[in-house]
């Protein structure tokens, strides 16, 4: 939950690196791809993981291979963005699995939802 609720601002710790990808389009939306490298000192589901942002800055998705279930590749769906002292964070989270065939589960296998969120 950390990296979750750390992110975007985990993305500028030492150590991390990135790379902007190619665009993508989904669900009608102009998505931005960031591609990242984590250090080992970072306790995350892998070294290397793919960061979706819209136009707006928001996190959209996130896509990894979760190494401690050997490589399982899934795509990490954020949403329902609320604002908490002047900060939006996502408080739906649904995770789906890559099929075999590239085609995405329509069930989610991990679902995590926020009613609040306290800062200091």
């Amino acid at each position: 939950m950390w990296n979750y609720l750390t992110t975007p601002f985990l993305l500028t710790y030492p150590g991390v690196t990135s790379r902007e990808g190619e665009r993508c389009v989904e669900n009608g939306e102009v998505w931005h791809r960031l591609e990242v490298h984590f250090p080992r000192s970072i306790a995350t589901h892998c070294a290397r993981q793919t960061f979706y942002f819209g136009d707006d800055g928001l996190l959209r998705r996130l896509d990894y291979n979760v190494d401690v279930n050997v490589g399982v590749a899934v795509a990490h769906y954020v949403g329902a963005y609320r604002e908490f002292d002047g900060i939006k964070v996502p408080t739906r989270r649904r995770v789906h699995r890559w099929n075999p065939d590239d085609s995405l589960s329509e069930d989610w296998s991990i679902g995590i939802d926020i009613e609040s969120v306290w800062t200091v």
